[in-house]
């Protein structure tokens, strides 16, 4: 048996792409990785395990990144796990609502690695240094290969959530609108494309609103469409 004692990391998205590329990154490190994708499922896989670390989205549906550090941090037996939170909205209010809830770092998307390397080697120090020390130092085409794959990841699941949203707009079912437009925006800035977010964004403050506008959902959804269309033949041509 291995005396030596695995660092946890605990991942809290709602992104499946940014849970399986910290996921892979953590585990060529010899870390144990849990992933879940709510702030209330966070906690209570924070009481279970008591990771070393914390990685946290901060908009997330139902129970987001800030409420979650809210409750942690006044957790005696919790209240002292760093934790870097991780978003595509790094704007002044986000990062100031993050760090007066208790987080240890800001971090934006998309992820590089070097940026993931600098920020937990300063929280966890020599601990987390001698697993680097064990690895290999990453190149530029390296972090464009992690980009690559996460683009590839986006666009091999987009024909089910296309489908999703093509359902939702003709019941004209907000809430999983809603959500749908949540999760691309925070896969656009995971990707590298802003606009996408962006739009997205837009769709999901819209439907947040007590009076929809069906026309203006409607176009926000073509336009999305056609963003992610012109991200596979970007893609397409990359790959030839």
């Amino acid at each position: 048996m291995n005396s030596e004692k695995k660092i946890t990391v605990l991942v809290v998205d709602d992104s499946d792409i940014i849970r399986n590329s910290l996921r892979n990154f953590f585990q060529d490190y010899n870390f144990e990785v849990i992933t879940c994708h709510d702030g209330l499922e966070g906690i209570q896989k924070t009481k279970e395990y008591r990771p070393s670390l914390i990685f946290l989205d901060l908009m997330m549906p139902n129970f987001d990144g800030v409420k979650m550090l809210q409750v942690i941090k006044v957790l005696d037996e919790l209240k002292n796990i760093p934790v870097i939170v991780i978003s595509a909205n790094t704007n002044r209010s986000n990062v100031l609502a993050a760090i007066e809830a208790g987080a240890e770092r800001v971090i934006s998307k998309p992820l590089q690695k070097d940026v993931i390397i600098k920020h937990v080697n300063e929280i966890l120090g020599n601990e987390f240094l001698s697993k680097i020390k064990k690895g290999k130092s990453f190149s530029e085409d390296e972090s464009k290969e992690m980009l690559k794959q996460l683009v590839k990841f986006f666009l091999n699941g987009f024909p089910a959530k296309k489908k999703l949203i093509d359902d939702a707009l003709a019941s004209q079912k907000k809430d999983l609108l809603k959500h749908a437009a949540h999760e691309l925006r925070g896969e656009g800035g995971s990707i590298g494309y802003m606009e996408l977010s962006k739009i997205a964004g837009e769709l999901e403050d819209h439907l947040a609103g007590s009076e929809i506008d069906w026309i203006f959902v409607t176009a926000g959804c073509k336009k999305i469409f056609e963003i992610v269309a012109q991200i596979s033949t970007e893609n397409s041509v990359v790959e030839k």
